[in-house]
């Protein structure tokens, strides 16, 4: 069962550098006043992905902002 993550990177990510992470997505700026920051939301499967996640962000020379666990939905 995945967990949902919010990842926060400084910068606005290319089309190119978005395909680099899978299942997560871009979620809209709704802040354009803010720093320019890309919001990306999505599955990340267990802690071998996450770990896998991480070390994408620094291979590709991005800084991480923020890292979030989301709360799972009740059902």
């Amino acid at each position: 069962m995945s967990t949902t993550y919010e990842v926060r990177l400084r910068g606005r990510l290319s089309p190119v550098l978005l395909q680099q992470f899978g299942p997560l997505q871009p979620v809209p700026d709704d802040h354009p006043e803010a720093p320019v920051e890309t919001l990306l939301q999505g599955p990340v499967e267990d802690q071998a992905a996450l770990h896998g996640l991480l070390r994408r962000i620094e291979s590709l020379g991005l800084e991480l902002l923020e890292l979030r666990r989301l709360p799972t939905p009740s059902s």
